[in-house]
């Protein structure tokens, strides 16, 4: 042993130049000029991390589009009560949303948006008193449309709203989607959603609905195969575990469905989305990413890329 400690002359060093680097002033962000394009505005982002993330989803949704692969949106109510509705609806009518799976209280928001202009009560002082959900057209219109479903949930919600009086039925993600023909498969979990506070709640017809619609979700699954694309937004729990749960009978029934294209957005990191999402579907091919944000930007930013794309 040297006391002097080790002989930093000795070293075997490199050329700055020479070396493998990660980023590159190429990479760097760009200034937006003002008066801008939606166009500009991407191209601005630096290409690294998640700005090349979201620029390569954009990508992969554009590509599913044009070759006719299934593109699923998976939804949780914050969603509607973020009042992002019309970017939905755009992009059903469009025809790049080929199948939607939500949650029961899409159903109750979207609803109510349609019938009333208005939804999202304030919980605290409601809850305080008693009255938290209790609003008589929610639980009663919702839970008479479900028990005379003939085609599952998400039909039934659609064809209240799209042949009932609701004013605001251009709000309506299950009108615009049954309009197009587009599914809308809603996956209940009983107990969770206000509705199921109400007399008229029927827990056989529920589940009789809601199971058609995890069928019908499943069904849809093998369109992700080679190039196909699955994006939610906003469930933390739900979704994900049906989403694992439809992948694995799809599979068994249909084969290889490989190849796809998975994204979470949320606002917070989670550990179903992380791994029933971003990871397990799409392990040994296709790409999953996770996005952390708030729905109210992450949306119409992801909405922008898509339309400037398409064009």
């Amino acid at each position: 042993m040297n006391n002097a400690g080790v002989d930093l002359t000795k070293l075997k060093r490199y050329s700055l130049h020479e070396r493998m680097s990660k980023v590159h002033t190429d990479d760097a962000a760009r200034i937006v000029p003002a008066g801008g394009s939606i166009a500009d505005l991407f191209a601005s982002f630096p290409k690294t991390l998640k700005a090349k993330d979201l620029v390569t989803l954009i990508d992969a949704v554009v590509s599913a589009h044009r070759t006719k692969r299934g593109i699923i949106l998976g939804m949780g109510a914050h969603v509607i009560k973020c009042g992002l509705s019309p970017l939905v609806n755009n992009l059903i009518a469009r025809g790049v949303i080929t199948h939607l799976v939500v949650n029961g209280a899409c159903a109750v928001h979207d609803f109510e948006l349609a019938l009333a202009g208005n939804t999202s009560e304030d919980v605290g002082p409601a809850l305080n008193d008693g009255t938290f959900g209790m609003a008589k057209e929610t639980g009663t219109m919702i839970n008479e449309a479900v028990k005379k479903a003939a085609n599952g949930f998400g039909d039934a919600i659609g064809d209240m709203i799209m042949n009932g009086d609701f004013p605001h039925r251009d709000m309506s993600i299950f009108c615009t989607a049954r309009n197009h023909g587009v599914p809308v498969s809603v996956t209940v979990a009983i107990g969770t959603d206000i509705v199921h506070q109400h007399p008229e709640a029927d827990g056989a017809a529920i589940g009789r609905a809601s199971l058609h619609d995890f069928r019908k979700f499943t069904d849809a699954l093998p369109t992700l195969h080679d190039g196909g694309v699955f994006i939610t937004f906003g469930s933390a729990v739900l979704i994900p575990e049906v989403f694992l749960k439809a992948l694995t009978v799809a599979r068994n029934i249909a084969g290889p469905i490989t190849g796809f294209t998975t994204a979470v957005f949320d606002m917070n990191m989670q550990y179903r989305e992380s791994v029933n999402i971003v990871s397990r579907p799409t392990a040994g091919s296709g790409k999953g990413y996770y996005f952390t944000g708030h729905h109210e930007i992450m949306l119409p930013l992801l909405h922008a890329g898509i339309m400037e794309k398409l064009g």
